[in-house]
């Protein structure tokens, strides 16, 4: 009889069983060159949105919706993306857009190019870990360099740094749909952020307002704000629908009758007493009304309901009402009049009340907007946009949120880089002479890092449909020279180059900064992975969603047949 081995009979090992029954598990080189392949498939989904030639993506879901746009984020958060690698594009894309608001489609092109660059080393062997240290010290060469490279505005007089502002917003609407207006749009942003407190720069102080109808030039800035028309009752018309300088009541409190609860009770006695309880429901309400007109104030704005009695009432005392006015508005009125939210309209004084220069209410297309114009504490702005279908008007939003966000870090960060593949171009040339400083791999490392970083005025090219190989040569030879070559860039015109910075095609130093800082982070995690582990799901989950899905499905049918949607 044979002598057991240690660790096991007759020498074999038990099996150990570490992951559930259907556990997927890929690992190694080869789940790594997939992970790559992800990625690169989904930047050729948006890679043809880069720059001022790029084209648009139509997007719609099972219900039909539609959008139309070459935002990087929007289309990335639009793509239903299932593969766990190439999420993390849609992740810096998206941190791209909250941190700085333009350069979506830039980082996540670059980090496609930078895992496109790293695979042929990952297939011949090569340790991830080389890869990454060497491209987080190309990082951080790159990103040293851009701070020497930039120009800075601080020291400007408020004229030059306005104007250089408005160069730095309408490089940002060059790309968008909106482009063919972009000296106008630029304007307004500028103009709408120098409204803003400068120490906060909060974003919510700027409102947007859509109007289907007219033309993008019918759009404009109110320096105040402004939002629509809210429900009103009979005698809403009668109101008088302009004031100068008036007092503003700004409330949250209900000014209408309200029908009892369906399971309040009460019990009489004597039918007399129902005539006083309904009597003394009207003498609340009249007590109301009377204490609001006795503060002064001529405009009354609530976030709840102002009822049809309340509205005769104001009526008739020449007074200005609105109702159920949205929250954000209601805060940027209080924060441009001065005036105080009031949950009670007892001890109403001088101090509550806000003011400003002009109230009107304007025709704007088919709706009507009501208008707050000259506030004394004005850090508020708004902008009403126009235009023909509401898809086009979308998009002019989402372009319109680029060019605020980077006017907004332009202020914040006053430093410029000149645009249009220039910076990449000048960091390229960077990285190749300091690869050549370093000996063994890393030295092919950092070339490949350096040759990615040309794929922006590459794409500027494809996109354009000129012969970028051409373009490209040209631009390593001006890049090349000792003196005045690092600020030639695409120009997107003619399919040479151009000296950007002396055109005015200027982007703020952050956007480049973080999107190169970005796309290298996720190429870095990405190499940095070499198993997928996929657990699975319990055969209750499976039915409890086979279930919502069958559920949803019948409500949808339900919805189309009744024709409500």
């Amino acid at each position: 009889m044979a002598a057991l081995a240690p660790g096991g009979y007759m020498g074999l090992q038990p099996p150990i069983i570490l992951l559930r029954e259907g556990t997927d598990s890929s690992q190694g080189i080869p789940q790594l060159v997939s992970n790559i392949n992800a990625c690169v498939a989904v930047v050729d989904a948006v890679r043809t949105t880069l720059g001022p030639r790029g084209m648009d993506k139509l997007v719609y879901d099972e219900r039909g919706q539609t959008t139309i746009s070459n935002d990087g984020a929007t289309i990335m958060k639009l793509l239903d993306i299932v593969h766990p690698a190439a999420k993390l594009l849609v992740d810096i894309s998206k941190s791209q857009d909250s941190e700085v608001g333009d350069g979506t489609t830039t980082v996540v092109v670059l980090a496609g190019e930078l895992l496109k660059e790293a695979k042929p080393f990952v297939e011949e062997g090569v340790h991830p870990q080389s890869l990454v240290a060497a491209y987080r010290k190309a990082c951080k060469v790159a990103t040293d360099y851009i701070k020497e490279f930039s120009t800075t505005i601080e020291n400007m007089d408020d004229k030059a740094k306005a104007e250089v502002l408005h160069k730095c917003a309408m490089t940002s609407l060059n790309s968008k749909l909106i482009a063919g207006e972009k000296d106008f749009f630029a304007r307004m942003v500028v103009d709408a952020v120098a409204k803003l407190d400068q120490n906060t720069m909060d974003l919510k102080m700027i409102g947007v307002k859509k109007v289907v109808g007219g033309t993008l030039r019918e759009s404009f800035l109110v320096d105040g704000v402004a939002f629509k028309k809210t429900f009103s009752y009979a005698g809403f018309e009668q109101q008088p629908k302009s004031f100068q300088k008036p007092k503003i009541l700004l409330l949250n409190v209900e000014l209408e009758l309200k029908s009892e609860k369906e399971n309040a009770e009460i019990r009489l006695n004597d039918p007399a007493q129902y005539q006083e309880i309904v009597e003394a429901e009207w003498q609340i309400i009249y007590e109301k009304l009377d204490k609001c007109v006795e503060s002064g104030a001529q405009v009354v704005l609530s976030r709840l309901a102002i009822g049809d009695l309340a509205t005769q009432y104001f009526a008739d005392r020449n007074m200005f009402c609105a109702g159920r006015v949205p929250e954000d508005d209601m805060h940027r009125v209080a924060f441009a009049t001065g005036g105080m939210v009031q949950t009670s309209v007892n001890g109403l004084d001088e101090e509550v009340l806000g003011t400003c220069e002009a109230f009107e209410e304007r025709q704007v297309g088919n709706e009507r907007y009501n208008l707050f114009t000259g506030c004394p504490l004005a850090r508020t702005a708004t902008i009403v946009l126009r235009g023909g279908a509401e898809q086009f008007i979308e998009e002019a939003h989402r372009s319109m949120h680029d060019a605020i966000m980077i006017v907004r870090r332009a202020v914040k960060n006053a430093a410029i880089v000149p645009g249009g593949g220039a910076v990449d171009m000048e960091l390229s040339k960077v990285l190749r002479n300091f690869s050549r400083t370093l000996l063994g791999k890393e030295q092919l490392f950092i070339n490949a890092f350096a040759k990615a970083m040309e794929v922006i005025p590459r794409q500027l090219c494809d996109n354009a449909g000129f012969d970028s190989t051409e373009t490209l040569n040209k631009l390593r030879q001006k890049h090349a020279l000792a003196e005045g070559g690092k600020n030639f860039g695409v120009d997107i015109d003619t399919g040479g180059v151009i000296d950007t910075y002396g055109s005015f095609v200027w982007e703020p130093v952050i956007v480049k900064r973080n999107a190169l800082q970005a796309a290298t982070e996720a190429a870095c995690l990405i190499l940095s992975v070499d198993e997928t582990v996929r657990n699975p799901a319990s055969e209750q989950e499976k039915e409890w969603e086979e279930e919502e899905e069958w559920v949803e499905a019948c409500l949808w049918e339900e919805c189309v047949e009744e024709g409500v949607v």
